[in-house]
């Protein structure tokens, strides 16, 4: 039976976005699939839609320039409540982080997908929340990090392969495509393409505090003419690098839970270099569709290895595992079983308020009974 699903997406980017915003793609992406299987979709989010979904804004224009600010989040929450309010939906699927603070005495299911890190603070923060919600874990390694969070299941992050053209004869040049954070390590990527004498381009948002510092302390001193700062790519442009990259740089220095980069870039039939972290082991074939290290200095080698991988295998490994259609099917099955066990709950508090109420019931004819006799000997 198709379901009536409301989509709350982040605030900060249109849906599908222009350029960065990873969760947004992932919410486009979603909404699209669980579309495609008769679904009724309501997309809850800021600025314009792309989907074919019915959308709902919370702002006419996404507030972009202020992301990292408090309000526009939780402006954004109380919005979507508000909305929520005037819908009939079975299940409510939260991608934000304040949003899920509303879910409490909420009568249908609140999916929350869990896109950061679960360890520290965010993860008491989902503790406190407690059974008003239900998380979706992004990744095995995301979940291992948090065992004891309300889990109701894993379903991997997706692209439309479609919209990914391939290429099976790359350039002699890699890259480097995400935030200019320090825990995404450009400055790695650029050491080991300048190792074994391959221009390097790097392409990402850097706008925030701390990926200007780092850009200045890290990156600057690095720049020379085999290496390229292309800025943040849109779409388009995003394609055209990731296709034509001898292999992808994914030199990470935390325990990302995902990585979508990584499965754009393998639909493009390009190969991944990457460090041993996070789900990386999850996402990437070790040998098949990218090379996994362990330490920085042996990314030079692992280049030289990805550049004599199968493309065809990197698209394929895509197609099985991480297509839009196998991440809509995950969801659905994580929102029927989640309905279903609300259902079995809901019959068995209705049963045992009926046996109480019947025993109740049942005790007061034999209070009667026994003393009615007595009173009219009175």
């Amino acid at each position: 039976m198709p379901m009536k699903i409301a989509v709350i997406a982040a605030p900060w980017f249109t849906v599908p976005p222009h350029g960065y915003g990873g969760v947004e793609n992932v919410c486009a992406d979603l909404v699209d699939g669980l579309s495609a299987r008769g679904h009724a979709v309501t997309l809850i989010g800021a600025g314009v839609s792309g989907t074919p979904a019915r959308f709902v804004a919370t702002y006419a224009e996404p507030p972009s320039s202020r992301l990292g600010e408090p309000l526009p989040e939780v402006f954004h929450a109380a919005a979507a409540a508000r909305i929520l309010d005037d819908l009939d939906v079975d299940v409510v699927h939260d991608h934000t982080l304040a949003g899920p603070l509303l879910a409490r005495g909420r009568d249908i299911p609140t999916i929350v997908t869990m896109h950061g890190p679960v360890a520290g603070e965010p993860g008491e923060y989902y503790r406190l929340l407690g059974n008003t919600i239900e998380l979706v874990a992004i990744s095995q390694a995301q979940r291992r990090a948090a065992p004891d969070l309300p889990w109701a299941g894993t379903v991997h992050n997706a692209v439309d392969v479609t919209t990914f053209p391939y290429r099976e004869v790359k350039d002699d040049m890699l890259l480097f495509l995400g935030r200019l954070h320090p825990d995404k390590a450009a400055h790695l990527a650029i050491d080991a393409a300048r190792a074994v004498r391959l221009p390097i381009v790097v392409a990402g948002k850097c706008s925030e505090p701390v990926e200007i510092e780092y850009f200045r302390s890290q990156i600057e001193p690095r720049l020379g003419p085999d290496v390229t700062i292309f800025g943040s790519a849109d779409a388009t442009a995003k394609r055209d690098l990731l296709t034509r990259a001898a292999a992808l740089m994914f030199p990470i220095v935390w325990d990302e839970p995902f990585g979508m980069v990584m499965i754009e870039a393998m639909a493009c039939g390009t190969p991944v270099v990457a460090l041993r972290r996070g789900s990386v082991s999850e996402v990437v074939v070790d040998g098949v569709t990218g090379v996994i290290c362990d330490r920085p200095e042996q990314l030079p080698d692992a280049i030289l290895t990805a550049r004599r991988l199968d493309p065809a295998d990197c698209r394929e490994h895509v197609l099985t595992r991480f297509d839009v259609a196998t991440m809509a099917e995950k969801y659905e099955a994580v929102y029927r079983d989640s309905l279903a066990a609300r259902r079995a709950t809901h019959d068995t508090r209705t049963r045992d308020t009926y046996r109480g109420s019947r025993e109740g019931r049942q005790s007061g004819m034999r209070h009667e009974r026994v003393i009615s006799p007595v009173g009219a000997r009175a």
